[in-house]
């Protein structure tokens, strides 16, 4: 087991992160940037660092300093949080040759199925159903209109090294194709540094629905059941819950069963995130694969009683899954919700600035990931996510209940938040019904 962890991240993850090691009885050391020096995870941490200034690239982002303050604090393990470097396979590569264990699945891994097109032919010939499209990258925009007919439209055109709706277009016609495929390329380029697009057919009002899985270096691959993440703003997500109001057991299975088949395929090891979109037919197909704990991680946390953290780490360390398929069982009804500090009335401008008042919601069946305190400075260098605000309840109405008592609870003064946002979604009837897609929200 690990004496000593490196936690490369900060926020709410670091702070959960740091809660696992504790219950382990492992050594923590945080890392912070001089713009976060007063954040939470420096204070829970046995250890702190600082690693330069408030810009993400001279901090969080920075490997050289990063990688220095892990072989001074004397740390055994990285564990990487989302985001940043979560998904660098440089980043895990580096850890593996300085012989410190990248808590998460090992470069090759990263690399492979970060690339979206590779990923997609891998799980075509795993057996898991994908999009209909072309299985490679598209060179220009005569064969991507050759294929959009033939696959018919609409399509949609993807960043190959792509994610979070970056280097993404939906083309409606013929006519919008040739704009549509020089903007993705050149987004693409900008973000990811890789101008590669692939096509596939695009589904109208899709739900997104989203398959936790555990593999351990025995060879033992579980899943734990799935995640609505339908309500997204921008493809970023905003409200998860678990288990799907649209799936059913039969449903259920066939998704397990196709998420346990693709990372088995791979030889997939840690804790990952199969993601599926759903017609409204029920047919599931691949979309993309993430390689690290998911933000929303919480919902599936509270419905199994599974700590995915742990479980991350303990894989990690060689240890054997804690619980077979045959242990999972899904009680009752999670729902999570991404509190920003963002103003919805202002076209979700970030909103950074002092905690004057804060009132954290409780209660039976409510739970609160945060790094925020009460005159906390919420500083303007990074995402804005400040907290989470799960609830549990032993069926979808009284999960949507227990949500609303606690919105309601929920006292931040001196900056805006998304949560009046929250507060309409839950009271929604189309979200009540479970009547909801990702294009949730511009039809509200």
């Amino acid at each position: 087991m690990f004496r000593r962890v490196l936690v490369a991240n900060r926020g709410e993850i670091a702070v959960r992160i740091i809660y696992a090691l504790k219950e382990l009885g492992i050594e923590s050391v945080a890392i912070y940037s001089e713009g976060d020096r007063d954040s939470l995870h420096v204070e829970l941490a046995d250890y702190a660092i600082c690693i330069g200034p408030p810009s993400p690239a001279e901090s969080y982002l920075n490997i050289p300093r990063i990688m220095s303050a892990a072989v001074i604090s004397g740390a055994d393990a990285l564990h990487p949080g989302y985001g940043f470097l979560a998904e660098n396979p440089d980043f895990a590569d580096i850890c593996e040759r300085s012989g410190i264990k990248f808590i998460g699945p090992d470069s090759r891994l990263i690399s492979l199925m970060g690339d979206k097109i590779a990923a997609k032919k891998l799980m075509k010939e795993a057996g898991v159903p994908t999009l209909p499209g072309y299985d490679g990258e598209i060179p220009d925009v005569k064969t991507a209109e050759k294929i959009a007919d033939e696959i018919g439209y609409p399509v949609i055109l993807k960043a190959a090294a792509g994610g979070g709706g970056r280097g993404m277009r939906i083309v409606e016609s013929p006519l919008e194709l040739n704009k549509s495929f020089s903007t993705a390329q050149s987004e693409a380029l900008a973000s990811f540094g890789d101008p590669r697009i692939y096509i596939e057919k695009y589904i109208e009002k899709p739900r997104h629905i989203e398959v936790q899985i555990l593999a351990d270096t025995k060879g033992n691959v579980i899943h734990l059941g799935e995640r609505e993440c339908s309500i997204q703003r921008r493809h970023q997500k905003l409200l998860e819950e678990s288990p799907s109001p649209a799936v059913n057991e039969e449903m259920r299975r066939k998704l397990g069963e196709a998420a346990v088949r693709g990372a088995q395929s791979i030889s997939y090891v840690s804790a990952g995130t199969m993601e599926f979109l759903m017609d409204k037919n029920g047919d599931f197909y691949f979309m993309e694969m993430n390689t690290r704990i998911q933000v929303e991680h919480p919902v599936t946390e509270m419905v199994t009683g599974i700590d995915l953290v742990k479980e991350q780490i303990l894989i990690a360390a060689g240890e054997e899954l804690s619980v077979s398929q045959d242990d999972v069982e899904q009680r009752g009804h999670a729902i999570e919700v991404r509190i920003n500090a963002e103003d919805p009335e202002k076209g979700f401008a970030p909103s950074p600035g002092k905690i004057t008042l804060l009132h954290l919601p409780g209660g039976p069946g409510v739970r609160i990931d945060t790094h925020i305190y009460q005159g906390y400075m919420i500083p303007p260098y990074y995402d804005s996510l400040i907290a989470k605000l799960i609830v549990h309840g032993r069926d979808r109405n009284e999960a949507i209940s227990r949500m609303r008592r606690a919105l309601e609870e929920f006292l931040v003064h001196g900056i805006a938040t998304t949560i009046p946002l929250h507060q309409k979604i839950v009271e929604d009837p189309r979200f009540v019904a479970g009547d909801i897609d990702t294009h949730f929200l511009e039809g509200g």
